[in-house]
């Protein structure tokens, strides 16, 4: 299974604006909230791996 790291680039009501961290992208990936962990700020660094997202330091 493969890891893929996101920062919070924005949150929209229910969704929020993820970045890829871990390779070079511009691409902007809009998850819904309610996927995501709670607590997630704009900023917020997040891994994903096996279908969930994590907060991470």
């Amino acid at each position: 299974m493969q890891t893929f790291y996101y920062t919070v680039v924005s949150i929209d009501g229910d969704y929020a604006n993820l970045k890829r961290t871990d390779i070079e992208s511009e691409n902007i990936k809009l998850v819904a909230r309610a996927l995501l962990p709670e607590g997630i700020n704009e900023g917020t660094n997040l891994k994903y791996e096996m279908l969930q997202y994590e907060i991470i330091e």
